[in-house]
């Protein structure tokens, strides 16, 4: 007799393209095998802004990486700074949207020491002592707080002691820090910082399978490599994820 939250969102159709000249495709020797390489690492990126910041409400500004065929990207997620909350329960593609716990920034120029101490007190002690719980920041925001200094003694925060777990803004306050280059940086209403235990928090479901076709009559004179591939991502548990916000 306890109620359960659910949701049900439908498997989506990612995609990438790279055309190619067939007169490149004539003169250099097993090209298509890097081209399709490459082509891969084009979806990859596709695939990992949708994650971030596709909105699979509206499409009005995410329409290279899916619009509201596209994934529902974590930024797109509702924020409230009192409390988490999960959606509404259902099968319609509106259900589900939870409500992220988000900790205001003291300032929306830079994330400091303060904000991040706010934002791991506001994560609920029993997902603090995971494993998989870590930071996750734009590869700019590890690079700032690597020179913030302290305002009365201009020491610096976060110290490096040169091995492995003793690196600056590797780990903070015991968490693992992962470069994400697909996030946003601080600014009025971003969400620069996330702190999750990401097992719990947030779920891929991929088919493993990429399909690979090349088109010969897409445009005279090229050749047209297409990727697609089927995935769908949802958070699972929303109180095992903060995230930070800045300020209007």
């Amino acid at each position: 007799d306890i109620a359960t939250s659910f949701w049900q969102l439908p498997v989506r159709a990612l995609n990438a393209t790279v055309p190619v000249r067939t007169a490149v495709l004539d003169d250099i020797n097993g090209l298509d095998e890097t081209i399709a390489m490459d082509l891969a690492l084009e979806f990859s990126q596709q695939e990992a802004l949708s994650m971030m910041f596709n909105n699979d409400q509206s499409g009005s500004t995410t329409v290279n990486y899916g619009a509201t065929s596209g994934l529902r990207g974590l930024n797109s997620y509702p924020n409230s700074t009192s409390a988490a909350a999960f959606g509404s329960n259902g099968s319609a593609i509106t259900n589900g949207r939870h409500t992220v716990y988000s900790v205001a920034q003291a300032s929306n120029t830079a994330v400091v020491y303060d904000d991040l101490a706010n934002l791991q007190a506001a994560l609920p002690a029993q997902y603090l002592n995971k494993p998989i719980t870590a930071w996750m920041m734009h590869p700019t925001t590890i690079g700032a707080l690597r020179k913030q200094k302290a305002a009365s003694s201009n020491v610096i925060n976060f110290i490096e002691s040169g091995d492995d777990d003793g690196g600056a803004v590797v780990y903070i306050f015991g968490h693992k820090v992962i470069p994400n280059p697909y996030m946003s940086v601080t600014g009025a209403g971003n969400y620069p910082v996330y702190l999750a235990e990401w097992d719990k928090f947030f779920t891929i479901a991929d088919n493993e399978e990429m399909s690979i076709k090349r088109f010969d009559q897409t445009a005279p004179g090229f050749v047209t490599l297409f990727a697609e591939k089927r995935v769908v991502s949802t958070i699972r548990d929303v109180f095992a994820g903060v995230r930070l916000v800045g300020p209007a």
